[in-house]
């Protein structure tokens, strides 16, 4: 069995909405703490996403995070003896060392930062170590993908450019899944640490804008970036319209961001809890699938530690 990280799931907003205590059990759901506990990972990075807000049972945004928030931790404390939280290497290392997941606590959509750095400094008291600055729409930060060229080219606003500079001085992953090329590409400018992707595809295989461009990879992999392959049909398929998930077009994803950003680039960003279509692979369980093909088509065992948990334990390292 071999440990791994997962850079993105949307587990918590599903636990919300099911109004459970805790997210130890949830057998509605693609992944929680007992099938991560039984599949053997290193950890999970659970994102408090915010959806658009005109979905009736949205409520303020201060309100749903302090929710998911609660849920995050609460969920810790009662399964204390299986999954702790980290806010570094150094937490995730001691969490695997003495048998427990680790718990990375992170934000997609940066909207509720507001334009004030003192909301990033206060998400990361609150224990948040990434946020993915847009989702698909524009916000403080700047634009979101799109289909629409004028607005995939746009970069960052002012305070964007500034936020990036300030996450970099707290310690604070930078994630470019869902951002405008443009924004992409004023982020890799402007950071001094490297940069993830944390559930994001190779664009050359599957054409939709939420993937990323052969030019994309290799910037990010030259800054020591990481990008994680995301498990959404839509992501992988040439025909963006289908939605099936196959253990062969993962491995296709994983093979050509490889080849281009090199066996210290790619890791995992399932999207579980966020996703739907047919997956051969829907659940922590089933992950090992995924690493014996991986086997089958020659990565040897050090390319699928890398891929599984040595990447990201490296890109926490040097961000963190």
């Amino acid at each position: 069995m071999i440990p791994y990280f997962d850079l993105h799931c949307d587990t918590l907003e599903l636990g919300f909405l099911k109004k459970k205590e805790d997210i130890y059990e949830m057998p509605e759901g693609m992944l929680d703490i007992r099938r991560m506990k039984e599949a053997g990972m290193y950890g999970q990075f659970f994102a408090i996403f915010f959806p658009p807000q005109n979905r009736e049972w949205m409520p303020e945004d201060e309100v749903y995070y302090q929710s998911l928030k609660n849920l995050f931790y609460e969920s810790l404390d009662r399964h204390k003896d299986c999954i702790a939280f980290a806010g570094c290497a150094a937490d995730a290392e001691r969490n695997f060392r003495e048998g427990k997941l680790s718990a990375f606590l992170t934000i997609e959509d940066g909207r509720h930062v507001q334009g004030e750095l003192s909301n990033i400094e206060r998400f990361y008291q609150d224990g948040v170590r990434l946020i993915s600055l847009t989702w698909n729409y524009e916000n403080c930060f700047g634009a979101p993908n799109s289909k629409d060229r004028t607005i995939m080219e746009r970069g960052l606003t002012s305070f964007g450019c500034e936020a990036v500079r300030y996450m970099n001085e707290l310690g604070m992953l930078i994630d470019v899944s869902h951002l405008s090329d443009g924004g992409f590409y004023d982020a890799v400018r402007l950071s001094r640490k490297p940069l993830v992707a944390s559930h994001s595809n190779a664009r050359a295989l599957c054409p939709h804008p939420r993937n990323l461009t052969d030019d994309m990879i290799y910037n990010l992999a030259e800054i020591g970036g990481v990008a994680g392959v995301n498990f959404y049909g839509a992501f992988l398929q040439q025909d963006a319209k289908r939605e099936e998930s196959t253990i062969a077009g993962l491995v296709a994803h994983i093979k050509h961001m490889t080849k281009l950003g090199g066996e210290d680039f790619v890791a995992l960003g399932t999207d579980f809890d966020g996703i739907g279509g047919v997956l051969e692979i829907g659940t922590p369980l089933e992950m090992v699938r995924l690493f014996e093909q991986l086997e089958r088509e020659g990565f040897s065992e050090r390319q699928i530690e890398k891929l599984a948990y040595k990447n990201v334990l490296r890109l926490i390292h040097d961000v963190m």
